[in-house]
């Protein structure tokens, strides 16, 4: 038995198993952090606590709203203060005050809260960090999901909420506030439990600091035992206080460095609520040039991409559903030779922008008018091959995505809106290529070469534009029907995805051609050589439980109905390449 009830309660990681209390220390004992794993497994676990908080990583949650806090206010609610040898805590009264919303799953009761610091303000000791920085302070309030028992609870994945607020120390301040207050009872000796006879609440601890900008992950208890059973919540603002309180923490209790360090992400997403103000999207790659190749771009901010409706996908041709409302399409002024605004690098991608509310798409099954913006192509390499849809398995040389608007819609609205946009995609192969019919691929007649005259024009422009975001007017007389020859619009692939590149908003009304556009090959070469960039597409995506539909015109497959994507919740980065 422990000696009183109240050891359970005195530190994050004493909520089951107190012997660990003589068992375990920071530093100058055999179990310090780097072998809690002797005491409990669970310290080697995979989603332990903390974390440094790398905002560049931080994905934005739309469900992170606002807490209710029962009895944060009331003054009466602060039981008994204790150092337990490893922490500062302060026990609450029984059932009085509870935490819910802000994304939690239940509700919670509230036990304690204690503290986490350095040896000085000047040497800091928070247990999370973010973006490496650490503050002097870090306080935790702990409650249990209402309904379990404590064992129950630290089992449970969710069984334990913890709210984190950082302490900033700050030249001057109030020494005779609420932290004035709190800190007088501060005490060097171990396991002795005074009683708070002051009129303080949680509140007036917390101050003025927002409580709607926070961010949110699982983790785990931060002492042994280290159970995995912790919601995290670690507000973004910090509670200034005067240095010299913060000092008191260390002098008077003794203790010095009682935080354990940051632990392995090990591929968990933290998330932030709406209202924290995030780094922009940091630079991405293709390849393993940059830090957010295609393996990392779910982690940027504002990323989609670790979604289940993602784009480009292999088109398996055998697999696709007959609908009978994907029928021919009405292009307004695709035949224009003036519709051309300019041409630019971007970097990823090269890119036609059009004149605004001038070229239009509707029909095709789309339901809406959408307004055509720009488009842009995708390549491989002088050896090998990049466009971003396959067919059976097959890779064609280039991909050239035509992307149009919801006429209806602003640009933000369009990118969280299940069918906001509507990209045309269309494959390019070397004039000298035969259409392939293997592997079951459906390609009813040969494509027909394309305007060899306007394809020189455009990639004429490709020498002015060899610096990424460099940017040339467009006077040449090409129009996209040019480009696009006389190859089948009505025979082609209908699905719902996302943009293919970051943030890869789930937005995209794909519609992917099959009979292939045929240029010179000498021609294709140039987007690689003048661009000195290669392999710009992004590998294809998990299917997921989607369908790929094809239009009437195809085969004769079975008969389907109509299905809609979920919304999308977020907005898209400003490069709008897909």
């Amino acid at each position: 038995m422990c000696p009183s009830s109240l050891v359970l309660w005195l530190s994050l990681g004493a909520l089951i198993e107190c012997a660990a209390g003589s068992d375990w220390c920071y530093t100058g004992c055999a179990h310090s952090p780097t072998h809690w794993g002797d005491i409990s497994s669970f310290c080697r676990g995979q989603r332990q606590s903390p974390i440094d908080i790398d905002t560049s990583h931080v994905q934005r949650d739309p469900n992170l709203l606002d807490f209710t806090f029962k009895n944060f206010s009331s003054q009466d609610v602060l039981k008994s203060i204790t150092n337990n040898g490893h922490t500062v805590v302060c026990l609450l009264k029984d059932n009085e005050v509870e935490v819910s919303g802000g994304g939690l799953n239940g509700t919670y009761s509230t036990l304690q809260f204690h503290f986490h610091w350095g040896d000085t303000a000047h040497h800091p000791g928070s247990e999370h960090t973010i973006d490496k920085l650490r503050y002097p302070v870090e306080m935790h309030i702990v409650s249990l999901k209402k309904g379990l028992t404590k064992e129950q609870a630290v089992a449970n994945p969710e069984g334990i909420a913890v709210l984190g607020f950082f302490l900033n120390a700050t030249e001057d301040g109030n020494m005779t506030g609420p932290w004035g207050i709190l800190t007088s009872y501060l005490m060097s000796n171990i396991n002795t439990e005074i009683a708070i006879n002051h009129s303080l609440s949680i509140d007036d601890l917390i101050g003025s600091v927002s409580r709607t900008k926070y961010y949110r992950y699982m983790g785990s208890l931060t002492t042994p035992n280290c159970s995995e059973a912790v919601v995290w919540t670690v507000f973004q603002e910090p509670i200034n206080i005067n240095k010299n309180l913060i000092e008191r923490f260390a002098s008077i209790t003794g203790l010095t460095n009682v935080y354990r360090p940051v632990q392995e992400l090990n591929g968990r997403q933290v998330f932030a609520s709406p209202e924290v103000s995030l780094p922009p999207s940091g630079p991405w790659c293709y390849d393993n040039h940059c830090i957010y190749n295609q393996s990392r771009w779910h982690l940027l901010s504002l990323s989609h991409c670790g979604g289940e409706n993602q784009s480009p996908i292999n088109i398996e041709s055998k697999k696709a559903v007959l609908d009978k409302q994907l029928d021919a399409f009405t292009f307004t002024k695709f035949d224009d030779k003036h519709t051309i605004k300019y041409i630019t690098n971007t970097g990823h991608a090269v890119k036609c922008v059009l004149k605004e509310n001038t070229v239009e798409i509707s029909g095709g099954g789309l339901g809406h008018v959408y307004s055509t913006l720009q488009f842009h192509f995708h390549w491989g390499s002088t050896v090998s091959k990049g466009s971003e849809h396959m067919v059976d398995s097959k890779r064609y040389s280039m991909e050239m995505h035509i992307v149009n608007k919801r006429k209806d819609l602003t640009l933000d609205e369009a990118v969280q809106t299940s069918n906001g946009l509507a990209v045309l995609g269309f494959f390019i192969e070397a004039e000298s290529t035969k259409s392939s019919s293997g592997s079951g691929q459906t390609n009813p007649t040969p494509s027909p070469a394309a305007d060899t005259g306007a394809w020189k024009k455009l990639t004429n422009y490709l020498s002015a534009i060899e610096d990424i975001d460099s940017k040339v007017n467009f006077t040449e007389e090409i129009s996209i029907d040019d480009l696009l020859s006389s190859v089948s619009k009505t025979v082609y692939y209908r699905y719902n995805g996302s943009l293919t590149t970051p943030g890869c908003n789930e937005a995209v009304v794909w519609t992917v051609f099959k009979e292939s556009i045929k240029v010179d090959q000498k021609l294709m070469m140039l987007f690689p050589t003048q661009m000195k960039y290669n392999n710009v597409y992004r590998a294809p995506q998990a299917l997921q439980d989607r369908t790929v539909y094809t239009s009437a015109a195809a085969s004769c497959l079975a008969p389907i109905m109509q299905f809609l994507l979920p919304a999308c919740l977020f907005t898209i980065v400003s490069n709008l390449h897909i």
